[in-house]
């Protein structure tokens, strides 16, 4: 009876275990599993209501896609991707080939500069090695040399106004300690943003078969880093001028403009709306690409992406196309 009583007794408690473990003492724990290799980033999971029995999930404060929204005024036939976002709203305007990976080019530059605000301060003096010399045929280059000093502050306008792919470089190896430290940082920032079909091999964004990313992926980072008011200044920035040191102290000048055709007057916007900020990327293999935050008359904020396009002419008179939906 004794040793009858102990199993019965022993069994009572693991079942009591059990129940706490699941229940997490009495309240409901809801598992939610997602698949990183999913063709559709942002995990997929809605909520039809608010409920103490409800899990939030993880995209409640994100617009999500999960097919093609397009529109007769406007034709993306000639494009790899683009989609067009009320932030404010949570609202999917436009999305054709949101999902589809391609090649970012320069639009990289949007996790480095994230991930590096997130890891560093911008009075950080960061010293180059040889890992900025870039010898790639037409990579936008500032000229660094090994021993060239400057901050972290001077580094992101540069690497955000004039695309500087040394500057990548520098950033990177400063920030993650090597080259690839950083790419496992940069990798890691996009699981946990949910931008599960991108892959990032190197900080810059010149082409790599296994550097990849979507239109929408495009969106969960940027619509992360303009949280950052560091950033989001930096990306509205016309033009700049600073003084870094080489290797002997000497001082170094440089100078220049956005590469943003809007923000250089080229192009103008649809009446009513205000482009902010953004970033381009060019590569023969990723063709031209623009991200942007604009905003309309009364304040509200909208996130457009356009990848691969032919050329920089029809990239602008695009994206005119899409930020004029913000009107209607």
């Amino acid at each position: 009876m004794k040793c009858t009583n102990k199993i019965k007794y022993g069994f009572s408690i693991c079942l009591i275990l059990c129940f706490f473990s699941v229940c997490g003492c009495g309240k409901p724990v809801y598992e939610l599993p997602y698949d990183v290799n999913s063709p559709v980033s942002g995990f997929k999971v809605t909520a039809g209501g608010k409920s103490s029995s409800v899990a939030e999930p993880f995209a409640s404060d994100l617009c999500i896609i999960t097919e093609d929204i397009t529109l007769d005024s406007v034709d993306m036939s000639q494009v790899g991707a683009a989609v067009l976002f009320d932030a404010d709203n949570k609202e999917v305007l436009y999305s054709y080939n949101a999902h589809e990976k391609l090649y970012p080019a320069s639009l990289t530059k949007i996790m480095t500069a994230h991930v590096a605000l997130q890891n560093s301060s911008p009075d950080k003096i960061l010293t180059a090695t040889n890992a900025v010399n870039i010898t790639e045929s037409g990579a936008q280059l500032c000229g660094l040399k090994a021993g060239d000093t400057m901050t972290m502050s001077q580094a992101l306008h540069i690497l955000l106004l004039y695309s500087a792919n040394d500057v990548a470089m520098l950033i990177a190896e400063n920030v993650g300690g090597t080259i690839e430290g950083f790419l496992d940082m940069m990798n890691e920032e996009a699981k946990r943003l949910g931008a599960t079909n991108t892959h990032f091999v190197n900080p810059h964004g010149l082409t790599d078969v296994e550097h990849y990313t979507t239109a929408y992926d495009m969106y969960l980072i940027f619509n992360e880093a303009i949280k950052n008011d560091t950033f989001k200044q930096m990306i509205q920035t016309t033009s700049y001028q600073t003084t870094y040191y080489d290797k002997d102290g000497k001082a170094k000048e440089l100078s220049f403009s956005t590469t943003n055709r809007f923000l250089k007057g080229h192009f103008d916007p649809p009446s009513n709306v205000t482009v902010i900020g953004g970033k381009t990327g060019t590569t023969n293999a990723a063709g031209h690409c623009l991200m942007l935050l604009s905003k309309d008359a009364s304040g509200a904020s909208y996130i457009s992406i356009i990848l691969r396009s032919q050329t920089s002419d029809e990239l602008y008179a695009g994206m005119i196309e899409l930020l004029d939906e913000i009107n209607k």
